[in-house]
Formats: structure tokens, sequence, C-alpha cells
């Protein structure tokens, strides 16, 4: 056989191997575990760092407010050096909304070795642990809950004696590069933490979405959570990894009725957004960065490839193996297209999204290296860590 039909045939056993081997990562029927209600709804502080959220809140803050909680539950609002008047605007939203007690409070800027999500988390941990809440909210600015969300998930954590209960809200998909970058988004993330493998007890592979994570206080102190992973610019894995090494028992899966309210209409946006962590997510080695290229080239690009050039050159083997490993590739992304209501006919597109996840990623390393590390909202990280060498 020629070289290009050995890597087509390489590609078509590599996806063999993710259909059947990766934890059925592909699947999307991940949902919240068994709920009773509990015969006392334990109290919960919700925790919500924010940094110019203006634009989102008024979409969101509501949301949290209004949350149909048979047991006591505050929200804390931590303003992270905001320029937007995100605070104050906050403040307006409680009082026109009215619902749960809110609380607004801002940390000042971050110690050094703090990344500012985390430094504003630990000062709202702080104040909420004053009132000795027995679980707590930890959710982004952006994320909007249904009315029924804070109860369906502390529900599950009860029912199931689990630590951490995170969900993998449901992102914004709505401009053409929306549609075409985030259900892969999504479905990347589940292919290097299948969920099935995340939930199961004592399990090495570990992950949380950190836009919805309930997290039992107890467990929380026991794991010096957060400032054992205060320098983590990939919070939520860090955060999970913390609880399971503290013997937590942690699930994750996708949400229903917790969604993004940002938008990424352009494609500099959610480059952006995927290119500030993407290098610490390989620990910003130099190798493991070659490694990712390679992989992705021969997954997600030789397929394609091989396939064309195996038509247009007459080479059977090339195109064969080209054309199954592709068509196994489409049909593993069809389920998160249905998950997000988008056309099939998208999962064709899988090859070039993973092209522009490969420039991303390179991208990523760039920044990093000429010191530019995890910009994000006016800060950078020159040097980000996935979590500190303590």
């Amino acid at each position: 056989m020629s070289a290009l039909a050995w890597i087509a045939v390489g590609s078509l056993v590599a996806w063999v191997w993710l259909l059947l081997g990766q934890g059925f990562f592909w699947r999307t029927d991940i949902r919240l575990p068994r709920r009773e209600a509990p015969a006392r709804w334990p109290d919960v502080a919700v925790v919500v760092p924010a940094r110019d959220e203006a634009e989102v809140l008024p979409s969101s803050l509501p949301s949290l407010l209004a949350q149909d909680y048979p047991g006591r539950a505050e929200v804390f609002l931590i303003d992270d050096g905001s320029t937007d008047g995100t605070g104050e605007l906050a403040r307006t939203l409680a009082v026109r909304h009215g619902g749960l007690p809110l609380t607004v409070a801002s940390p000042g800027e971050p110690q050094p070795g703090w990344t500012g999500k985390l430094w504003a988390l630990r000062h709202g941990i702080a104040l909420a642990r004053v009132r000795e809440p027995e679980f707590l909210l930890l959710t982004d600015a952006d994320i909007a809950h249904e009315p029924d969300s804070l109860r369906e998930l502390v529900a599950a954590a009860c029912s199931n004696d689990l630590d951490l209960v995170s969900q993998m809200a449901r992102l914004r998909v709505v401009s053409v590069w929306e549609r075409l970058i985030v259900p892969a988004f999504v479905y990347f993330f589940a292919q290097l933490y299948p969920f099935r493998w995340v939930n199961r007890a004592g399990a090495r592979t570990t992950a949380a979405a950190g836009g919805c994570v309930l997290l039992r206080t107890e467990t929380a102190v026991h794991a010096r959570v957060p400032d054992s992973i205060r320098g983590a610019v990939i919070d939520d894995v860090s955060l999970a990894g913390a609880v399971r090494r503290a013997g937590g028992r942690i699930w994750l899966g996708l949400a229903e009725r917790v969604d993004s309210v940002r938008p990424y209409p352009r494609l500099s946006d959610l480059w952006r957004m995927v290119s500030r962590s993407a290098y610490a997510q390989l620990r910003h080695r130099p190798l493991l960065l070659a490694g990712t290229v390679a992989g992705l080239a021969l997954v997600y690009l030789a397929p394609p490839v091989a396939l064309c050039a195996g038509l247009l050159s007459g080479d059977a083997a090339a195109s064969w193996a080209g054309g199954l490993a592709w068509a196994v590739m489409t049909g593993t992304y069809l389920p998160m297209l249905r998950h997000y209501r988008q056309p099939l006919w998208l999962a064709l597109s899988l090859p070039f999204t993973a092209v522009l996840y490969l420039l991303m990623t390179v991208d990523s390393a760039v920044q990093h290296y000429r010191g530019r590390g995890a910009a994000w909202k006016g800060r950078t990280y020159a040097r980000p860590e996935t979590a500190p060498d303590r």
C-alpha cells in the first residue's frame, strides 16, 4: 500500500478506538443523576465572580435571584475590579427583581500567584462561610439558570452522596462562527474528559465545567479550595482534581436548563476564548504541543485528505480507509449537533473546525513564549500554570 493509504488506515484505527474505547465520549445522555427531595434542604451560598460583566448580567443575575429553592440560599457577587459598573448594576438588578438576598463585594487586586477568578472566588467563599452553608454553588456571571436549577443540583448531590456536581452549560450558538466552533468545543472537551470516566469513583480522569459547580463546603475546606489551585488557568479541571485528591465524589454531565448567555459573534472572540488556556492544557510542554498537532492532523485531517487524494489518484486503499474514517468521525459528532439543535450536515465541517483548533493551540503557545499567555479582560498571566506547584 502507499504511504497515504497507511496513514488513512492509521486514522481509521484511531477512530475505531475513539468510538469504542474512549468512554463513549460522543454520547450526550449524561444528565443529572437520580434526584429525591432531602428530608431537610441544606443551606446554599451562590458565589459569582464577575469582571466587566455589565453586558450579560441583566440576562443571568435575575435567574439566580429567582431560584425556587425550598431551603435558605443567598447570592454573593464578587466584583473583580470591573470598570463597567458591574457591581452597581448588580445592586440595581437585585432591587428591581427581588428574590434571593444579594451581597456585592470586591476583593481588590489579586495577590501574586493568584488568577483573578480564583482570587474573587476566595473572597466570595470566605464571605459565604460566615453563614455556614452546607453547599456552595460556584457559577459564572454569564450563566443563566432555570428557576429549578439549584433545587435539582442539590437534590442530585444529596441523593447520590456527591461532593461536587458540575454541569456543562449549553453555550450560545447563534452566529455562523458559534455554530462551527461551539458544539465542537464541548465535543473536544468530552473527548479529553469522557464524562463516564469522570463519574466513576476513584477514576484518574477528573474534570468539571466551571460555569456551574455545586460543591460541598466541608469538602472545599478539606481540599483547601481555592487556595490549593490559586494559580490555575484551567480552574475547573484543577478544582475537580483537588476535590478528588481530598477523597470527594464527583459528577459531571451536560446541562439542559443551564445556559451561557455570553455572545461570541466573531471568530476573534472564540479564538481568544480557546487560545488563552490551550497551551496551559498541555502544561506548556513543546513535546506535548508537537504530539497534539500530529495527533489532530492524523485523526481529523488525514481522512478527508486521503479520501480526496485517493479518488483523484486511483488509490483505492487510501480512499476507502479515508472515507470510512471520515464516516466514523462524522457519526460521533452528530449527537452533539443534536444536543445543540444544529443542522446535522455541519458534522462534515468537523475537519475544518479541527484545523481552527489546531491553529488556536499553536497561537496559544506562541503567546505564552511572548509573555502574553492567558490574557483575559485586561489581565495577562505571563507564565500561567494549570495548578500551583504546592
